[in-house]
């Protein structure tokens, strides 16, 4: 009966480390410049998708307070990611924007570029492995 019992638990064990083959990646918005609207992260695993936050991998979002904030994104997939966040100060739910181009409200990429005209997921690439949780910093800009 007691082998029975070691043999459920250790299959159990076994399927579970199956199942989560991904890693964590943390992700943290530096210089939140104040309390007003909140922060939102879009994670992106296409080049093709890249900035188009309706077809992000994974999105987070939350109140936004000054300072730093952290979001995690669970179990990803080994492989090539670009992050685009930015504080919706409004509340309008997107990246206000004059003539169409500049944002008028805080934004940040992942590896920090300084980019002339719309960034590329080139710019912002960057690696998760299936062996190792990832950590990144954004600096948000206003």
């Amino acid at each position: 009966m007691k082998v029975r019992a070691v043999l459920a638990i250790a299959a159990a064990m076994v399927a579970g480390t199956a199942w989560a083959d991904g890693q964590p990646l943390t992700v943290r918005l530096n210089g939140i410049g104040h309390d007003r609207g909140g922060m939102k992260v879009a994670l992106f695993s296409d080049p093709k998708t890249f900035r188009k936050a309706d077809q992000a991998f994974a999105t987070r979002e939350t109140a936004a307070r000054a300072g730093t904030l952290s979001f995690v994104f669970e179990d990803l997939p080994a492989g090539e990611y670009a992050i685009m966040a930015f504080h919706d100060e409004d509340g309008n739910g997107e990246l206000n924007r004059r003539l169409g181009m500049f944002p008028t409200e805080g934004y940040g990429l992942s590896n920090n570029p300084k980019v002339m005209g719309p960034p590329s997921f080139e710019d912002s690439r960057f690696e998760v492995s299936g062996d190792q949780p990832t950590e990144i910093d954004i600096d948000i800009r206003y």
